[in-house]
């Protein structure tokens, strides 16, 4: 994930001085310890296996990790691809096998010629052959390991319509069904739009808006969100407690998941300020550190 500006339209901040009279809910319930954090695995996990690839999935579950993020882009064929950056050069031979395609924006490639690519060698040549799966293949190995996803809609702004294509694929693939949209799936977004848009779509869909919005923007976010995930080095307790005073688009406390913890020193700090998930290259560490 990149820090990117958040953006919300005048539509969605109407309304606002309304929400901001809402009684705030407390950070924590008053009896009992908190639950430790939910603990991610960022871009599967990928401190020890290829980021976003099906071996990352995998190391997740093997590490007994329950959640696992991704990043969904679009192909320049309409296939639903899962690849962190806009471009296949960082995490792939896409340079060697398409020399002269520069700048290698994923939109400008169709899903087989995506499949052609190795994505797994610049990590370590133990993971050569390691493809860029589609969102069909990523959230099948998500479900044979009977784990959770979050979502994350890349450069929504690249692609119109993305939202609602993985839907489609999502409902296609059964994970639009009461079962997961209760326990098992996150939709998130840099973009306050995108956000708004699934919701939108699939009101039952939990969704979180990426970044650290001001707080006084945090009602009109509120009413299409359940989570507002800002960058763990932009992160306090004070904006914690400000996040729980309100509730998300589906009646519960707004929850807090931060990214990208790869210590135990700053897994610990983080989660002594409240936040909800943690998520983590290393999520065994953090994991080890806060008994998530």
């Amino acid at each position: 994930m990149h820090v990117r500006a958040v953006a919300a339209s005048t539509t969605a901040l109407a309304g606002a001085a309304v929400l901001l009279l809402l009684p705030p809910a407390p950070a924590r319930a008053a009896e009992g310890a908190a639950p430790a954090p939910v603990v991610v695995a960022h871009r599967g996990a990928s401190g020890y296996a290829p980021e976003n690839t099906l071996a990352a999935v995998d190391k997740a579950a093997g590490l007994g990790v329950e959640w696992v993020e991704n990043d969904v882009q679009r192909t320049k064929d309409g296939e639903l691809v899962v690849v962190h950056d806009d471009s296949l050069q960082r995490t792939t031979d896409v340079e060697e096998v398409f020399p002269d395609r520069a700048p290698w924006k994923v939109k400008d490639f169709t899903a087989a010629e995506i499949a052609r690519l190795d994505a797994g060698s610049w990590f370590d040549p133990k993971y050569a052959g390691a493809r860029v799966p589609t969102l069909e293949q990523y959230v099948h190995r998500v479900d044979q390991h009977r784990q959770k996803l979050l979502l994350e809609i890349k450069n929504p702004q690249l692609y119109p319509g993305i939202e609602r294509d993985i839907l489609k694929v999502l409902t296609d693939e059964g994970w639009l069904d009461p079962a997961h949209v209760r326990q098992r799936l996150i939709v998130q977004s840099f973009d306050a739009d995108s956000v708004r848009t699934v919701h939108q779509l699939a009101p039952a869909v939990k969704t979180g808006l990426l970044g650290t919005p001001p707080v006084a923007d945090l009602p009109a976010y509120a009413a299409f969100t359940d989570q507002i995930n800002p960058s763990h080095a932009s992160l306090t307790a004070d904006y914690v407690t400000a996040v729980h005073a309100f509730k998300g688009a589906h009646g519960k406390r707004l929850e807090t998941f931060t990214w990208t913890v790869n210590d135990a020193a700053a897994a610990r700090r983080v989660a002594g300020y409240g936040v909800d998930g943690i998520i983590s290259n290393h999520p065994d560490v953090v994991r080890d550190a806060v008994g998530g």
